[in-house]
């Protein structure tokens, strides 16, 4: 039964229930202060009769018109199972009110699966319009992944309500009157549900740390468990954290009489440049580059420890003002990447100092930082940075999911990363993968009418063993302010090899960027090594980029994809200032829904997670993982690694800014 209540903005969480035949997975994430979006997976066990049981998928939305007051109830209103084949579709309008603190009273309407008894008239209908009934779906069959808004709010309503009480501040016990009357589940196979009353109880326990467990007896006959789990990204995983702390600031005076600032320094003693590098190494941090211009130094690090650039600026500053003289007044941090420069954050020496011990002081240092595109800050070259070698050898996991015949299928192996960066923005990778256990080889082979261009995916893992993810060369370079460039060559991704060339335009303050990417691309042999299939394509995309603030970023990408399909994609993205990154994205082309398959079109969740903030260690790694509804070839664009925008947004001014908060950490 839903309720009208919101988790605080920005939670996750994450379900697993089962009672009787049924088992749901659901995830949970609150978008806005108002609004949440769920996403279900469910199974009901013989539900089609002697086909077997029915996998579904469905998703939810929920908004809370307005808040609890002290004399109003809160008000919701919600969609069920928008975009699945029907099976749990019905919307609902519903208020609760707290009594005491502990009491909580629910009634609302619903319609569709919620409006399946104690059903009254809906008051929309008048003069038999299109409100008086309800179009009859079915549940369990179609290709489904298309919005049924034809449907909402028509037929007859039912009436539900129920009652929560807060014994303690882990118990809770609770009882509802459903309109849920498990149609489908009572006429199919037989009846894979007992149905005895309209009541169902249930009690949850807090276990800690978000963690709940839920038992229910539901409809008068089945016994159901529930385990819950709520996390908000906002906050860190580990508050103090485990990495080191920032050095503490030296007088000025004591800095001058350090050896290496004497006039009288001996020739073998090592001079600034030589105690800031070793310093900055300390800090994670490589000096790439370094020069003083009278009362400015200016230097180029690679940042290749902290996932927030601006504490990388903040660590350098540091390391800076305990080296140089009093007569260096100014600093010019330019953050490189792969010996690209991206951006150079200019401060007064004076502020560090100053405003450490300010209660405010790293948003008054902000006030007072300069941001400038770093295209053309030239420096003295450190020598022996390049080339740079760097490998990273250990175990992987990759996973595929909503299989009809097992929804997650997963590998287990042994991975080798390498980077060879021989000079500035030119680099040789490699990605090889011996997969050790795992079941992805046994997925279902596609009878796709497109060319199969992704759902021969169970045939690659198949014919591997050895696998040769990738193995490319690139050349990234600045033509001029506010432009980046990017050519990649070689084995491009899992299934295909080629040429790919971007152009990024992304001013250093500005929220939007603009870029094109265009790719010839061939399929690759099934074995994932180094022979061809007959198949290539030409693909190119034209994207949009915006940074609406508040974590808030939108892309769209319009252009050719690999099945020769033309179309755009949609995403929309909300990121914490930790890393955390909870996003959606959705693609329609030129190919008709019957012709793509089951799903319709394109579309998924994305989600990354900073190894930082689930260990509190300082770290710029990444834990990504998207979830499609069905991979299927239509809207299948080519996967190029380091695509610029992703491969600078970090370092730019905007991002840079929003994470000052870590400057002096």
């Amino acid at each position: 039964m839903p309720t009208a209540d919101v988790l605080p903005d920005g939670e996750l969480g994450f379900t697993i229930s089962h009672f009787g035949a049924t088992t749901r997975s659901t995830a949970v994430f609150q978008i806005f202060p108002r609004l949440y979006g769920s996403f279900r997976y469910s199974f009901v066990d013989d539900l089609l009769g002697p086909i077997g049981g029915l996998y579904d998928r469905s998703f939810d939305v929920h908004y809370q018109l307005r808040e609890e007051s002290k004399y109003w109830p809160a008000i919701a209103v919600g969609l069920r199972d928008i975009l699945g084949t029907g099976l749990y579709s019905g919307e609902y309008i519903v208020a609760t009110k707290t009594f005491n603190d502990r009491f909580r009273l629910t009634g609302g309407v619903g319609w569709g699966r919620l409006a399946q008894r104690n059903t009254v008239s809906n008051p929309l209908c008048f003069d038999n319009n299109r409100f008086c009934t309800r179009p009859i779906r079915s549940s369990t069959t179609g290709q489904g992944g298309t919005l049924q808004t034809g449907n909402w709010f028509r037929g007859p309503m039912g009436v539900f309500g129920g009652a929560s009480w807060d014994y303690n501040d882990r118990l809770t016990l609770m009882a509802e009157i459903s309109s849920d009357a498990y149609r489908e589940e009572t006429i199919r196979a037989g009846g894979v549900i007992d149905i005895n009353s309209p009541v169902n109880l249930g009690v949850s326990y807090r276990l800690g740390r978000g963690t709940q467990l839920s038992g229910y007896f539901i409809q008068g006959s089945e016994i159901g468990l529930q385990l819950s789990y709520v996390v908000n990204p906002k906050e860190p995983r580990n508050n103090a954290g485990t990495g080191t702390v920032a050095p503490a600031i030296v007088p000025v005076d004591q800095v001058a009489l350090a050896s290496w600032n004497l006039p009288d320094r001996a020739p073998d003693q090592p001079d600034a440049r030589d105690v800031i590098k070793t310093r900055l190494s300390e800090q994670g941090l490589t000096l790439e580059g370094y020069q003083i211009r009278g009362d400015t130094v200016v230097v180029h690090i690679d940042n290749r420890r902290y996932d927030a650039s601006a504490q990388a600026v903040g660590r350098t500053n540091h390391v800076l003002a305990n080296t140089l003289p009093a007569e260096v007044t100014k600093f010019e941090v330019v953050l490189v990447r792969g010996g690209v420069p991206i951006t150079n954050v200019k401060s007064n020496r004076a502020d560090l100092a100053d405003l450490k011990n300010d209660i405010d002081g790293p948003w008054r240092s902000l006030s007072r930082t300069q941001f400038e595109d770093g295209a053309g800050s030239q420096v003295g070259r450190i020598e022996g940075v390049y080339p740079k070698f760097s490998y990273r050898l250990g175990p992987y996991a990759a996973f595929s999911f909503f299989d009809p015949l097992s929804p997650v299928r997963a590998d287990f192996g042994v991975q080798l990363r390498t980077d060879f960066t021989i000079q500035p923005g030119l680099t040789l990778a490699g990605q090889l993968r011996y997969p050790i256990v795992g079941n992805i080889d046994g997925g279902s082979v596609s009878s796709s009418a497109l060319p199969r261009v992704r759902t021969d995916w169970p045939v690659y893992a198949q014919q591997s063993d050895l696998e040769v993810n990738y193995l490319t060369a690139e050349y990234i370079w600045r033509p001029r302010e506010n432009f980046f460039a990017r050519v990649t060559g070689g084995y491009l991704e899992n299934m295909y090899g080629g040429v790919s060339a971007e152009l990024l335009w992304f001013p250093t303050t500005s929220r939007l960027a603009l870029g094109g990417e265009l790719n010839w691309s061939r399929q690759r042999e099934f074995d994932m090594l180094f022979d061809f299939r007959d198949y290539n394509v030409t693909t190119g995309h034209a994207s949009a980029y915006y940074d609406f603030g508040n974590g808030f970023l939108g892309q769209v990408d319009m252009g050719r994809y690999l099945a020769g399909d033309w179309g755009a994609t949609f995403t929309v993205n909300r990121e914490f200032n930790n890393g955390l990154k909870v996003g959606a994205f959705f693609t329609l082309t030129d190919v008709p829904f019957d012709t793509f398959g089951e799903g319709s079109f394109d579309k998924g969740i994305t989600m990354q997670v900073p190894l930082s903030w689930l260990t509190g260690r300082p770290s710029k790694r990444n834990i990504n993982q998207t979830v499609r509804t069905i991979l299927r070839d239509g809207g299948a664009r080519l996967n190029v690694r380091n695509r610029l925008y992703n491969y600078t947004r970090n370092d730019r001014a905007t991002r840079v800014a929003d994470r000052w908060g870590r400057y002096y950490r």
